[in-house]
């Protein structure tokens, strides 16, 4: 386990060193130096090293594997953050969202690295590729992140960091491990998590494992009115929430060397992911395979530090229909109208098996950046980036419309940004601190020419008119952009704090905002990431997002830190946020319908409030309260309709008692009703819920075992930001056969479940 860090000091630097590092500014830059650190005794739980102090925009750290101890999913740990929460997808890979900006919009690293979804699904989040378990941190900054932590988008940053290496005294040795283990009711969920560490005084070597599998869930009562899936002989119970199942295995190997002020690490990431089954989505992951390697050198001199790092990712993905799902399609499985498909051959026009859709990516990147202190007040950093995406998206052909080639939905997709930055933090009055931050990209897309499943002049869908215009157009994209972030914090005396800036920032479109091409109904619905339902086009004509945030914080606390208060207003103006429209004859309500992403104006704006209070406390036992409630609201300026998945009124209350090595919480969820919604997408609106969950630890020597039970009275509720069930049944067409469900039902969320979790460290 980690251990506490050595001191990093901060010498005032010599004027010519200084001079000679702001000169080569261009050439060398970094950001934090490593700690070097001394083995503790035991540890029984993962240890958080916080910021500096000084730094700007504080943001917010959380513990993925404390906040949701039986949770495979790391990105559920931020709804211990005001104003943070997910978009619905599998169960691993929610996408987080930060006051209403999610996915692109957000920058999601894992130490250090910048990854993209590799999925027109965005089935593999970046964030899915780890577990809580080996996360020894989530840092979050909403809207205005620094310059340094954020670019190339426009609603904040998510870095989860795993351990940082740790190692011996002279002349020792630490050898150490860590066994955990989970189980959930609702689903048959488990986990099992396992570490191991051994360190020198030069060297550190440690290997991290996580597994994780699940069954479909159970809503709180039945929400459907049928049984099918699809499969003739495979049925659901009615309060089941259909490809809801998953099952994974990560593992993470790292070394690392130090000597002195230097220090050389490389992680090797690894996942297995078997599958992944999606109730929102029309198919389901079947495989994804990912190699990660990430090499960092840092160094600590006279005039501050830096670092230096590269990684490399290369990721293999497959999609099609899960057991919840129908596979066999065609007139020979018995046509668009039969509840379930039969088996059926040979594969041709009338029989198609599934439809498999393969996606291969490849991302490298490297980055430098330099630290310098200029006395005690003034910090000032400067770096440089580069990473390079590049992506084929295609689907074999399996069958019927599927027939008799391969569909590229992006084939030779490039996408490459260069980008440089500067910041400074410094004290320019008493009480004050501030910072200024610039930062510069050119982001370059490209994409080669497509092809549908058919090349004739009648194919299906307009395949081969669609191909054709595409293939003729100019398809290169430049997109110059810049972020500009001021900052400033005032404490006047040490029971309030205030803090406020200003933030201009902007994202250059993704791949599969820019390159998805078919407007056939059958393609388009297979380009979705946000759940509603829909099918989506691209639009390579599309406009970078700019927005511009005004944020403010202020902080109230007692003078013996007995109770605190924080409200947070924030507003952010969006110029050409990329939003969607209707593609012509797609009118009319309570359908599913096909969309293109356009740019249009918007604007979000939003209140957090959070605090705690000490209740009462003594040596035997303590009782706190602690407490957050967000209201967001998110507009289209041009055409007045909602935005997308924006999460209403919602409230969290949790009381703790403490006594001796026992902890227990009571819990209270609310969520209001869901009623301002996006009519173009034709979101589906929920009804509000309350929720009660109970939790409790005890801790055994190195051990702890804790244990609880979520959504005590086994309430049924709709998830606001949990799109649509197509989880079971015929979900390739649309609208579907007179007999399988239509519009109108959204995902449930989870009812009662018991859980038990069990860690250790030897």
């Amino acid at each position: 386990m980690p251990t506490k860090p050595h001191a990093i000091g901060w010498p005032a630097p010599h004027g010519a060193v200084l001079m000679s590092a702001v000169a080569s500014a261009a050439l060398a830059w970094s950001p934090a130096a490593g700690a070097q650190a001394q083995p503790d005794a035991a540890l029984p739980d993962v240890q958080v090293h916080a910021p500096r102090e000084t730094d700007l925009p504080r943001g917010q750290a959380v513990q993925p594997r404390r906040a949701r101890p039986v949770s495979a999913d790391v990105s559920e740990a931020l709804a211990e953050v005001p104003g943070a929460y997910t978009l619905e997808a599998g169960g691993l890979s929610r996408l987080p969202v930060l006051r209403g900006l999610g996915d692109e919009r957000l920058r999601l690293q894992i130490d250090g690295m910048d990854l993209y979804a590799a999925c027109p699904n965005h089935m593999n989040t970046p964030l899915s590729y780890l577990d809580p378990g080996q996360v020894e941190r989530l840092q979050v900054w909403a809207g205005l992140a620094p310059v340094s932590a954020g670019g190339d988008a426009i609603g904040g940053v998510v870095a989860a960091q795993t351990p940082a290496p740790t190692f011996a005294g002279a002349g020792q040795t630490d050898t150490r491990g860590e066994v955990g283990l989970y189980a959930r009711s609702n689903g048959h969920a488990w986990g099992l998590r396992l570490g191991a560490q051994h360190a020198s005084e030069h060297w550190h070597f440690s290997y991290r494992l996580a597994a994780a599998e699940a069954d479909n869930y159970r809503a709180g009562g039945a929400f459907k009115t049928y049984d099918f899936t699809g499969r003739a002989g495979h049925t659901l119970p009615r309060d089941e929430v259909g490809s809801s199942a998953y099952r994974t295995r990560n593992h993470i190997l790292g070394a690392a060397w130090q000597d002195g002020a230097h220090l050389w690490e490389a992680k090797l990431y690894v996942q297995d992911m078997p599958y992944q089954l999606y109730p929102n989505q029309r198919m389901d992951l079947l495989d994804n395979d990912s190699t990660k390697l990430n090499l960092r050198y840092q160094q600590r001199t006279a005039w501050g530090q830096w670092q230096a790092r590269l990684w490399h990712e290369k990721v293999q993905h497959t999609m099609d229909f899960g057991p919840d799902k129908r596979y066999w399609y065609g007139m020979a499985s018995g046509g668009s109208s039969s509840v379930d498909g039969r088996p059926c051959s040979p594969l041709g026009p009338q029989c198609a098996a599934g439809m498999p859709m393969l996606t291969d990516s490849t991302t490298t990147g490297a980055k430098v950046q330099a630290e310098w202190a200029m006395g005690e007040q003034t910090v000032v950093r400067a770096g440089a980036e580069l990473h390079r995406f590049r992506l084929d998206d295609y689907w074999p052909p399996s069958g019927g419309g599927m027939w008799p080639g391969t569909f590229w939905n992006i084939r030779d997709g490039q996408r490459d940004r260069h980008a440089l930055y500067a910041e400074v933090q410094w004290s320019p009055a008493p009480l004050w601190s501030a910072q200024a931050g610039l930062r510069v990209e050119r982001v370059r897309t490209d994409a080669g020419p497509v092809q549908g499943y058919s090349t004739a002049p009648d194919a299906m869908g307009r395949q081969t008119q669609d191909a054709q215009a595409f293939n003729a157009m100019d398809r290169r994209r430049r997109f110059n952009t810049h972020d500009v972030v001021l900052s400033a914090r005032h404490q006047p005396r040490s029971t309030f704090e205030l803090e406020f800036g200003l933030a201009r920032r902007e994202r250059a479109p993704g791949l599969y905002e820019l390159y998805p091409w078919s407007t056939w109904q059958m393609a388009a619905l297979m380009n979705n990431f946000v759940g509603d339902g829909n099918g989506y086009v691209g639009n390579p004509n599309l406009r970078s997002e700019r927005a511009y945030t005004a944020s403010a914080s202020a902080q109230w606390k007692a003078a013996d830190d007995a109770w605190a208060i924080k409200v947070e207003p924030h507003v952010t103006e969006v110029r050409d946020f990329i939003d969607a429209e209707r593609l012509p004859g797609q009118s009319g309500e309570r359908r599913f319908v096909l969309l293109r992403y356009a740019n249009v104006p918007a604007r979000l704006y939003g209140l957090d409030l959070s605090g705690r209070a000490l209740l009462a406390s003594s040596p035997a036992s303590r009782w706190e309260l602690r407490g957050q409630l967000s209201h967001l609201k998110g507009r289209n300026r041009r055409s007045g309709d909602g935005l997308y998945a924006i999460m209403p009124l919602n409230a969290r209350l949790s009381l703790t008692h403490q006594t001796g090595a026992w902890e227990s919480t009571v819990e209270w969820v609310a969520v209001k009703a869901k009623t301002d919604v996006s009519s173009v997408r034709n979101e589906v609106p929920t009804p509000g819920y309350g929720l009660l969950n109970v939790r409790a630890a005890y801790r055994l020597g190195r051990g702890k075992l804790e244990f609880g039970i979520d959504n005590v009275f086994d309430r049924f509720y709709a998830l606001p930001t949990g799109g649509a069930y197509v989880g079971q049944g015929t979900t390739m067409t649309n609208p579907p056969p007179p007999n399988v469900p239509q519009w109108g039902t959204a995902v449930p969320g989870p009812g009662r479940s018991l859980w038990l979790a069990y860690q250790t460290t030897f």
